[in-house]
């Protein structure tokens, strides 16, 4: 049996594809777009079928993810949204998706078009930045040589590198070890500065870039 990975932060949308195509499809749903790419990876799905408007990051956000990873590249996606605008629709189409359906869901032509789907051979890309909100804690020492740990938020990430502010004052060249959130803290790696700009007040946007790491990141 086909399987379908589902991406909606609406539960009874999730249930609306369970009870339509779980007779042909095998079902894998989450509300959490972070975990869609855990997901992906993990279970290898026939198709992905998602909305565009969610919480944490968008639904282009999320394509743009998928297609910097070469274990999601070949997975078609769908975007089904209640958004109507051309521009959505354009920008669904110049990323790759592999179709468009507005809410409500027409599910004899979803189930039509999901029936002739192929995985897509796609070249490899270089690695690309994607704009993520991810909960990371930063520990190491600052300028001063004072150990410090501190938590924020990505700007953006990609498979070997990530964006954030940081309060504490840092050394170029500086290591610091990375823990990621995801009910608890875990290990994720060691990263070095690689570059420093002023952001607005006092606080610094540090781009990292990993050397060693050890457990689960955002993109593989």
């Amino acid at each position: 049996m086909k399987r379908l990975l589902i991406v909606d932060d609406d539960d009874a949308m999730r249930r609306l594809f369970r009870i339509n195509l779980s007779d042909n499809y095998e079902i894998i749903d989450t509300a959490d777009p972070e975990q869609a790419l855990a997901l992906a990876m993990e279970h290898k799905p026939d198709a992905i079928l998602m909305d565009l408007q969610m919480p944490k990051f968008s639904g282009l956000d999320l394509c743009r993810a998928f297609g910097s990873i070469s274990k999601t590249q070949p997975i078609p996606i769908f975007v089904v949204s209640g958004e109507t605008g051309i521009q959505a629709k354009e920008s669904c189409r110049d990323m790759g998706t592999a179709g468009y359906f507005e809410k409500p869901i027409d599910f004899d032509a979803l189930r039509t078009s999901l029936a002739g789907v192929k995985r897509q051979n796609r070249p490899p890309r270089t690695e690309v930045r994607v704009q993520i909100r991810v909960k990371l804690t930063l520990s190491g020492k600052d300028i001063h040589g004072k150990e410090f740990k501190e938590t924020t938020f990505t700007e953006n990430v990609s498979i070997s590198a990530f964006l954030c502010k940081c309060a504490a004052t840092l050394q170029s060249d500086s290591i610091v070890d990375v823990f990621i959130f995801r009910g608890i803290e875990k290990f994720v790696g060691t990263a070095r500065i690689v570059r420093a700009e002023l952001h607005e007040g006092s606080t610094t946007l540090y781009a990292f870039r990993f050397l060693e790491k050890t457990g689960e990141w955002i993109l593989q």
